[in-house]
């Protein structure tokens, strides 16, 4: 994976001045995938990493030049090209995730629908999951944080043209955000909507795949509640949670091992150690 993200990263002109760095981007990415995954505080970092105040000074100059957003681009446009699809998506899909917050800080509110303290995540992803824009924000509605993400996605990604959403992007009050998207940002919002004759739990055509994005960053135990006081902090640690799930797709690995092959492991080690003795 590192020969994936190396040419990725920026690079340091020692002719503008400074001299040698202490710990390597190597070290950097392998001590925040380590906050990310275990959901470790930053002062608990185990001591073979970096110290917790340059891993954090580290990642939080990322967040502010760039570089967690141009690699994570980066990394979707090889992983979509590896699939057979253009670089650039034409077609998106949006919907927003109430998450609880555990600090205070910034764009902290309630979710009435959901009864949940915290924060949203409205993100738009293409239609094979991975992340095109992410916006987190306080108690705004689905329809408010869908403007802001959707002026997002139309700055970014002038390819699409195309959005699907659920019901509450087109209810009551904002029915305009249909309209406005298209004839300001040029995207037509298309909602899937659920039949009324289907009682239960029944998976829609294309909402279906945002709903599995969710899931993605919440296997990491960082993300699984908002820890961040910064709402740009909590949008990068999402990034750097997709560019991990990335770098895994595109080295061929998988995320977990299974069950089956790790009893074959396990039970060829077994052998191996009983021929020997």
């Amino acid at each position: 994976m590192w020969e994936i993200i190396k040419p990725l990263l920026p690079a340091r002109d020692l002719r503008k001045g400074g001299g040698m760095r202490k710990y390597g981007d190597r070290l950097v990415l392998d001590s925040v995938f380590c906050v990310l995954r275990s959901g470790c505080q930053w002062r608990m970092l185990p001591r073979d990493l970096m110290p917790w105040d340059a891993a954090h000074r580290w990642f939080t100059k990322w967040r502010r030049d760039g570089t967690w957003d141009r690699v994570h681009d980066e990394l979707r446009r090889q992983v979509r090209v590896g699939a057979g699809r253009d670089p650039e998506p034409s077609a998106a899909v949006i919907d927003a995730q109430s998450i609880k917050t555990i600090e205070g800080g910034e764009a902290r509110g309630f979710d009435a629908g959901k009864r949940t303290t915290g924060r949203k995540r409205h993100v738009i992803v293409d239609t094979m999951g991975l992340l095109v824009a992410a916006v987190t924000s306080a108690s705004v509605q689905d329809r408010a944080g869908g403007r802001i993400a959707l002026a997002r996605l139309a700055k970014g990604f002038r390819t699409v043209s195309l959005v699907w959403a659920d019901g509450g992007y087109a209810n009551s009050v904002d029915s305009k955000l249909l309209s406005w998207a298209r004839n300001a940002l040029n995207i037509v919002v298309e909602i899937a909507k659920r039949t009324d004759d289907v009682k239960g739990f029944k998976v829609l055509p294309r909402r279906w795949v945002v709903e599995r994005s969710f899931g993605w960053p919440v296997r990491n135990r960082r993300l699984a509640r908002d820890y961040e006081r910064l709402t740009a902090t909590s949008e990068a640690m999402v990034k750097a949670a997709m560019i991990r799930l990335m770098l895994v797709r595109l080295a061929g690995q998988s995320l977990r091992w299974s069950h089956e092959s790790h009893r074959k492991t396990a039970r060829a080690n077994t052998v191996e150690d009983y021929i020997a003795a």
